[in-house]
């Protein structure tokens, strides 16, 4: 067990050293860590809102947006239902989503059981519960369909679930970010970005709903009725940039099948967004601008028009581009929008405040304090208690300390105050296993053992007990993460990366020291 062969050494000596170039950086003024070579490392800790300070926004779903939604959707699934879902089509006339309730009549009385039987089947039950719709029949011919609270609570509940997904991935697409973004009662959602110090470019990039559509200008509408903003029977959008026009209500694309959005640039160097379709929406798209070449064909979003170039071929593939008055950053926001995907609910912004960092530095000053006296403290106990394998143990937590720095660097992770916590916990409880070590290997030589043997049982028999006790807290860090949010999860991954690397230091690395010293075959053992 005590065998270190000289490319065990080499190993164990390398991580170390790597650990040790990750962890500078951080301890670095960052002017000087810019100044370096493209090939030294450079990744440095992210500081959260409580220490860096940082951007904290409260947003509130609008409620009746839900209810509007869900009367619009059942519309179009009645309108398309009543032709297509139904053999034979059943005839409707005064179909219409007002006053809370969507309604329409049935051209023949004969036809009314199956026109209800059809909007039933549209209803989904709430768990044990009612319905999500009423359907009731008034003046023998008419039918009526009213969401109830259950089906409108449970379409809040989806929406601000999705809503909270979205949000989420546009400010951390890369998911490498410490920010919270939790629920907040029934409709709220409470967004905090360490770092970033102006909440007006966070609400522009998570208040757009980026609803994306794709759609057939409507060529013969008459300019001064484009004008007035009212055309029968078509749709009059802004244009980005200034005036109007009218294009058809049907979507022949929409955002729902977008799979990748990217920023790029036109044939001409201007910034462009570059996006890329599903199969299914790859296909009506190819088929739509192959259908209607030479007509221009409008792309919008949040109804506003960005552009309305020409169909100059067919686009094939499942590929296009998005040109409109782009800079490389917005081009760069609205794909991240896009990629996102859209906001199921509307959100305004109902609280916005700027974190200070002065708190944090208050907080990082005291932390990095009590982390030193702690240390130190160890330190003096470890030397004097076990004399030559305490100095061991000494090397380790140090090393200890700074590959759990180099560590967090590496993975881009973000320290917190609850975090500066986790980290005084670990250096603290990293000398357990040493302790362990050296008492098991006293044990052994009150039993009259030699040298050899009484480390080497001292080490065999601690192992079982240091990897026992460090996977019930790994464990509990991985609860922690998955359960927790925010300052939870920050606490969480400083221990379990802690709790890791103190066992690689207090195991390992010390029983290197151990067997070198060994080596020169030590008559006495002193501990």
């Amino acid at each position: 067990m005590l065998d270190f062969p000289r490319w065990k050494v080499w190993g164990v000596s390398l991580l170390c050293l790597i650990g040790i170039a990750l962890a500078i950086p951080s301890l670095l003024p960052e002017k000087v860590v810019a100044s370096w070579p493209s090939w030294a490392p450079s990744q440095r800790i992210n500081l959260g809102l409580d220490l860096a300070g940082g951007s904290h926004l409260l947003l509130e779903a609008e409620t009746a947006d839900i209810a509007k939604q869900k009367l619009e959707q059942m519309q179009d699934t009645i309108r398309l239902g009543m032709r297509r879902g139904v053999d034979p089509a059943i005839e409707i006339d005064n179909l219409s989503a007002a006053n809370g309730k969507v309604s329409f009549t049935v051209r023949e009385p004969t036809r009314l059981d199956a026109a209800v039987e059809y909007a039933r089947a549209q209803t989904q039950p709430i768990g044990l519960g009612p319905r999500d719709w009423n359907v009731n029949v008034f003046d023998q011919n008419r039918i009526e369909m009213v969401p109830t609270k259950a089906g409108l609570d449970a379409a809040l509940d989806n929406a601000m679930k999705g809503a909270r997904e979205v949000v989420y991935n546009r400010i951390d697409p890369e998911g490498t970010k410490e920010i919270t973004v939790i629920r907040q009662g029934r409709n709220r959602i409470l967004v905090q970005v360490p770092g970033v110090d102006d909440p007006e470019a966070l609400k522009n990039l998570i208040g757009k709903t980026a609803r994306l559509e794709f759609k057939l200008l409507d060529e013969n509408a008459d300019p001064a009725a484009v004008a007035s903003g009212r055309v029968a029977g078509t749709q009059v959008l802004p244009v980005q940039g200034g005036g109007r026009i009218a294009v058809q209500r049907r979507v022949f694309v929409s955002g729902d099948r977008l799979i990748d959005a990217k920023q790029s640039y036109d044939q001409n160097g201007r910034p462009a967004i570059a996006i890329r379709f599903d199969a299914t929406g790859g296909k009506a798209f190819g088929k739509v601008t192959q259908d209607n070449v030479g007509k221009p064909f409008a792309i919008i979003l949040d109804d506003v028009v960005l552009s309305y170039p020409t169909i100059q071929q067919a686009i094939l593939g499942g590929e296009a581009q998005i040109t409109g008055s782009f800079t490389v950053q917005s081009a760069n926001d609205l794909a991240v929008q896009l990629a996102s995907g859209k906001l199921p609910v509307e959100l305004t912004v109902v609280e916005e405040r700027s974190v200070g960092p002065d708190l944090g530095k208050d907080s990082i000053v005291r932390g990095v304090r009590a982390g030193t006296i702690g240390t130190a403290g160890i330190l003096l106990f470890m030397f004097l208690t076990y004399g030559r394998f305490g100095f061991y143990a000494d090397i380790a937590l140090v090393l200890n300390v700074i590959v759990i720095l180099g560590i967090m660097a590496l993975f881009n992770s973000t320290l917190t105050l609850p975090g500066i916590a986790g980290f005084v916990l670990t250096v603290g409880a990293a000398v357990d296993a040493n302790v362990i070590i050296n008492e098991r290997i006293r044990e052994e030589q009150k039993r009259g053992r030699n040298v050899l043997e009484s480390i080497k049982h001292g080490y065999d028999e601690a192992r079982t007990a240091i990897f026992d006790a460090n996977i019930t807290n790994v464990i509990a860090g991985v609860l922690l993460y998955w359960f927790g949010s925010g300052p939870v999860k920050g606490f969480a991954v400083v221990m379990m990366i802690g709790i890791a690397t103190s066992v690689f230091t207090a195991v390992t690395v010390t029983r290197m020291f151990v067997s070198i010293w060994l080596r020169k075959r030590p008559k006495v053992l002193r501990i």
